[in-house]
């Protein structure tokens, strides 16, 4: 379920970065010093170069500090927008209806499925227009 995230740390295999920062100096053979905003003073500068991408010049690939809203303990919250779509996928003894969620700051490509009870649980807001897309039943196969 998503919620608070920690900075850095996403769903599988979905980078997100922050920035662009400039880099200041180069520490070691695979560290650099970046140049943070005051904002981030909590955040240590050095990083390993597997934690860095270039900055290609893409703006909107670039989301700022201030529309992520950090908080002190460098955490965020996801803010869901809409329901994209809805599954109804039967187990063996049960059915289980997951929806794909459009998040704040993310693409459609990053939307994510989530829980259909745990959603209406924490944002009811987003189904009270009553109109979630239904693309039919999935089935999960069972090798047991």
């Amino acid at each position: 379920m998503k919620g608070v995230m920690r900075f850095g740390k996403k769903g599988k295999l979905i980078s997100r970065y922050i920035g662009p920062y400039r880099i200041s100096k180069r520490v070691g053979n695979v560290a650099y010093e970046l140049e943070l905003p005051q904002k981030l003073v909590a955040v240590h500068p050095v990083s390993h170069i597997s934690m860095l991408k270039k900055c290609m010049g893409d703006p909107s690939l670039i989301i700022p500090t201030e529309d992520i809203r950090i908080k002190d303990s460098l955490s965020y919250e996801e803010i869901p927008v809409q329901i994209l779509d809805r599954q109804v996928q039967k187990l063996r003894t049960k059915e289980v209806s997951p929806v794909k969620v459009l998040w704040r700051n993310q693409f459609v490509e990053e939307a994510t499925w989530e829980a259909e009870e745990d959603m209406k649980k924490r944002y009811p807001h987003l189904f009270e227009s009553g109109e979630i897309p239904d693309q039919g039943t999935n089935s999960l196969l069972s090798t047991l």
